[in-house]
């Protein structure tokens, strides 16, 4: 979903794009990884492959950290000096907090996604610590995968109510905007930690009303407790990200996410 978006917002910018797919590479493998970017000699490498699972980490966290800790270390070491530019996540932070994460708020993963995630921070700044960022973005939909948005499009078609949670709050990110915004970073080569999400905040609940608001759908929408889901994986009640670093590029409101979107065309 996210790579495809950074290739084409990548393209558009005027850069010459070598993309890989995992069918193409697995960072796992880290003397593959070595021979891609060696082979392709690039100038910098963005690393949006990630285990997404979130429920899943919970069952097979060796498995999720061997992708996002161990694999993103793998890419950042092979990189050669070109400049790293990985995806992180808001899972970092506990969400006990009721103020915007900033780049320097303290980490607590509580469950083992997150741990994977802040895994691959730890790996990638120790492989290339004078040439890399570590970009924590959160709530991601797009056009090129499955997210939210488009999981309350299907379910509007099929159901005549439904519950949605209101006790998680976070930034909803649309990867158009956000691969832009990568692409900025890794031209202005900007280093360190940045955080960029969609701006403002809302809960899920939020989300998938003005998603039925936008679209027209006819359904009744309740509001919902993330305990009585019973999903595996404990998800941080508060996850509001900002940036506290001077350059890092900021992204338009969530709501205007959401609405590109939708202008996309995307069906269920």
């Amino acid at each position: 979903m996210l790579g495809r978006d950074v290739t084409t917002a990548a393209a558009r910018a005027g850069h010459d794009v070598a993309p890989l797919s995992r069918r193409e590479l697995d960072i796992r493998d880290a003397a593959a990884v070595k021979t891609a970017i060696a082979a392709a000699r690039p100038d910098a490498v963005v690393n949006c492959a990630a285990w997404t699972d979130v429920d899943g980490a919970e069952a097979q966290e060796e498995s999720a950290t061997a992708v996002n800790g161990a694999g993103a270390g793998n890419v950042a070491a092979a990189a050669g000096g070109a400049f790293v530019v990985h995806v992180s996540s808001d899972y970092v932070f506990d969400g006990g907090a009721r103020e915007p994460y900033v780049e320097s708020s303290p980490t607590g993963p509580i469950g083992a996604y997150g741990r994977s995630k802040l895994a691959g921070e730890v790996a990638v700044a120790a492989a290339a610590p004078g040439a890399h960022a570590i970009v924590r973005s959160s709530w991601l939909f797009g056009a090129h995968g499955g997210n939210f948005v488009a999981t309350m499009l299907r379910l509007a078609n099929e159901r005549d109510d439904l519950t949605v949670v209101d006790d998680q709050v976070g930034c909803p990110t649309f990867t158009g905007h956000l691969a832009t915004a990568l692409v900025a970073i890794t031209e202005r080569r900007l280093g360190g930690i940045r955080h960029v999400a969609g701006a403002g905040e809302c809960s899920w609940h939020d989300l998938a009303a003005a998603t039925f608001a936008a679209t027209g759908a006819d359904v009744q929408l309740s509001r919902g407790r993330t305990a009585d889901l019973g999903r595996p994986a404990p998800r941080p009640a508060y996850s509001v990200l900002r940036s506290e670093r001077p350059g890092t590029p900021v992204l338009p409101p969530w709501q205007d996410g959401l609405h590109a979107y939708l202008e996309l065309g995307v069906t269920a």
